[in-house]
């Protein structure tokens, strides 16, 4: 799983995508070693979906990508759903951290803030969710400046959990 995420973190950060069937693979080989290690493979089931519904209204918010999704959908695929929502916590932290560290070294916190209460502003008005950040994607510089590949903060977590941390 390690290294499954391990490779996914790495193409996320030099191409911004993550291969679909790279993600299938991953799932087959968490699913199959989960069926050679006597797990469920309804519990298997079940971690996966659970992290494409937890996670998929923040995709559809342009909160997260879509490649950040079907990693934390592979990683369910190895773990039960109690690890995999350990697991989304603890990438939710560190993705923070890593965020606060990208807001300190660009200096554009101020920008940030305005911007998401902007945001924030726009959805209680309208009634309406709409794609976060949609405007920088006009502005590829501007659009890197402000993003984190959140599959780091999903290698992380995953990390501390197999290191026994959390």
């Amino acid at each position: 799983m390690l290294l499954l995420l391990l490779l996914a973190a790495l193409a996320d950060l030099k191409t911004d995508r993550i291969p679909n069937g790279f993600i299938a693979l991953g799932v087959c080989v968490g699913v199959l070693g989960g069926l050679l290690c006597g797990l469920d493979i309804r519990r298997t089931a079940v971690s996966v979906l659970l992290a494409f519904l937890l996670l998929y209204p923040l995709f559809r918010i342009g909160a997260l990508g879509a490649g950040d999704v079907k990693v934390l959908m592979m990683t369910g695929s190895f773990v039960e759903v109690r690890v995999l929502f350990t697991i989304v916590v603890f990438s939710f932290l560190i993705g923070a951290v890593c965020a606060l560290g990208k807001l300190l070294s660009e200096r554009n916190g101020r920008e940030r803030l305005y911007y998401f209460l902007s945001y924030l502003t726009e959805v209680m008005r309208t009634g309406q969710w709409k794609l976060y950040g949609e405007h920088t994607a006009q502005d590829y510089a501007r659009y890197r400046r402000n993003k984190i590949h959140f599959t780091v903060p999903v290698l992380c977590s995953v990390a501390l959990y197999v290191g026994g941390v959390i």
